[in-house]
């Protein structure tokens, strides 16, 4: 992929709505990969997911609702945010029909719209490190447990389908003890904006 500048403005695709959602998680983690991400108009494409399902025990819904997790077994199409390690908040992308309790962890983003206003948030120059881990990208983005539940296809979410063709990959997931064998990490191969590269 190009390079990232300030002037870096791609074309948006269609609107998703929450139906996108509504299907087998690793399909709709797949085509995330290339999808634009917004929140209040700042983001970018996304470059990195991990997706989780409710039958393996990586999944935060393995065990049941809780009051944490209680938005993964809604219906899809709706945010759900939530701390990790007590230090900063993931979004997740809830999927499948409801009950079903899936969902795709974004991980890395490649900066496109309000790179200055990520700059501030992040107090951080580097283009390439504002978006490139889950935590970092919650921060630029201003994500927080306010976002939690909220629609996915209303404001102040957008999310656009990608407009190319992408050469997605797949690995194991990154920071879990459980279910690692699981090759359900996808990204954009050779992206310089992953959280981690892929093996080659």
């Amino acid at each position: 992929m190009a390079p990232v500048s300030k002037t870096s403005t791609p074309r948006l695709g269609k609107v998703l709505k929450r139906a996108f959602f509504n299907r087998d998680v690793r399909e709709v983690a797949r085509d995330l990969i290339g999808a634009t991400m917004l929140v209040d108009g700042v983001g970018g494409l996304i470059v990195e997911v991990e997706a989780y399902h409710h039958t393996e025990p990586a999944a935060h819904s393995y065990n049941g609702p809780t009051p944490r997790n209680q938005v993964m077994f809604g219906p899809p199409g709706y945010a759900y945010v939530y701390r990790s390690y007590g230090i900063h908040w993931c979004v997740n992308f809830v999927c499948e029909e409801e009950g079903s309790a899936s969902a795709v962890l974004i991980r890395a983003l490649e900066p496109t719209h309000g790179i200055a206003v990520m700059r501030r948030r992040r107090h951080l120059q580097d283009a390439h490190a504002l978006c490139s881990g889950p935590g970092k990208l919650t921060e630029a983005l201003g994500i927080t447990i306010a976002h939690n539940t909220l629609p996915l296809d209303r404001p102040p979410i957008a999310l656009h389908a990608r407009t190319e063709e992408l050469e997605v990959v797949a690995g194991i997931r990154i920071g879990i003890t459980k279910a690692v064998e699981l090759p359900w990490r996808y990204g954009v191969r050779g992206s310089k904006f992953l959280s981690k590269p892929f093996p080659k």
